[in-house]
């Protein structure tokens, strides 16, 4: 292992040690609040710890077995365990590198997913028609919820602005993340080469969507909005829907004045349901804000792997002539566009986790350097 993994390891051990001692003190079983603080931090540490504590005692096995080598007649049962025993470390190493990597706690929270058509006109509509398709078909894969908080057709399909609420358990997205977490880097600007379908002369034409993908505000600790700062407008939702949809103002938009930031909600039958939707939308593009402009200073300061998540970044092309796929942020290529356009987004996923655990890894070796 490595040295500056073991040392962090010694200290979530000795912090073990100190919250078993601060737990048991009447003082803090008497102050709820804090009690629940270091309960949760207990929980964590503890996980850490009794892996660590495996290791530990997988180690010296490790090192008993090769000391039986020594001895002929236990050289045979000895070459078994040393073996049992370095796969194990080899195992139990993985999962502490990923245990010590920092965690966001928005990653286990739903999220709102926005696709906008962006340069190529009808065509970028229809990509974002397919994008929305495509991550449809993949939370339905996972066992997530769809659902379509607004969206704004386009003349010949597609979409010129969708957004989706995608709501899924905290632990069902690549390793163990929850929505967020699986699609967070799934923001910035999506470049799609096919020939249109309104080309006569079968020319490829290269158009452009972008998507942000926004963590739910939690309720609780959502930033708190001025009505005076908010001008809401109702207005009649077009679209399928009904008679009831189509012949009710029950279509909500909310305008925050000091940003200027617009959430709009109309795929609810009631008003107050569309309104209560377009303001957690609302709520959510302002953190988002607040959370790119963060992003985008601390990216001043390092180049992070991944990326600031920026719309304007651009993340990633779909080359429907080649059947290709490419990330152009980690340099990953796949021949398999045709089953990722059916949801098929696993191994695009989970390469883009993997990556950027690498990446917390090398800051906190360098951290610890």
């Amino acid at each position: 292992m490595q040295p500056f993994l073991q040392t962090q390891l010694e200290r979530y051990a000795r912090r073990l040690d100190e919250l078993d001692f601060l737990l048991s003190r009447e003082d803090i079983m008497g102050d709820m609040a804090q009690y629940r603080l270091l309960s949760r931090e207990h929980a964590e540490v503890t996980q850490v710890a009794g892996r660590y504590a495996r290791w530990r005692l997988c180690a010296a096995d490790l090192q008993g077995a090769r000391e039986l080598l020594e001895d002929p007649d236990m050289a045979e049962m000895a070459q078994e365990e040393m073996a049992s025993a370095a796969a194990e470390l080899l195992q139990l190493e993985d999962e502490l590198q990923r245990l010590l990597l920092p965690k966001d706690p928005d990653d286990a929270r739903n999220v709102f997913l926005e696709i906008r058509a962006g340069t190529g006109g009808d065509e970028s509509a229809l990509f974002a028609g397919d994008l929305a398709r495509m991550y449809m078909r993949y939370a339905d894969r996972v066992g997530w919820k769809v659902e379509v908080v607004s969206e704004s057709a386009a003349e010949l399909g597609g979409y010129k602005e969708i957004v989706l609420r995608i709501a899924g358990p905290a632990d069902s997205g690549p390793s163990g993340s929850g929505v967020y977490g699986a699609l967070r880097f799934e923001s910035g600007g999506h470049r799609v080469q096919r020939v249109p379908a309104t080309e006569t002369q079968g020319r490829i034409h290269t158009s452009a969507c972008t998507v942000a993908v926004m963590p739910e505000p939690d309720e609780h600790e959502a930033i708190k909005l001025n009505p005076a700062d908010l001008r809401i407008d109702t207005f009649r939702a077009s679209g399928a829907g009904g008679q009831h949809i189509n012949k009710t103002d029950s279509a909500v938009r909310v305008v925050h004045l000091p940003t200027g930031i617009v959430a709009e909600c109309q795929d609810g039958r009631s008003q107050h349901a569309n309104k209560a939707k377009a303001l957690q939308v609302l709520q959510a593009r302002i953190q988002e804000k607040e959370r790119s402009e963060r992003a985008s200073k601390e990216a001043a300061e390092r180049k992070g792997l991944i990326g600031s998540g920026d719309r304007s970044d651009r993340i990633r092309t779909y080359n429907f002539p080649q059947g290709r796929l490419t990330d152009h942020r980690i340099n990953l290529t796949l021949y398999k566009l045709l089953y990722v356009m059916e949801g098929d987004l696993d191994e695009v996923l989970q390469a883009l986790a993997h990556a950027r655990e690498a990446e917390q890894l090398a800051e906190l070796e360098a951290q610890t350097a």
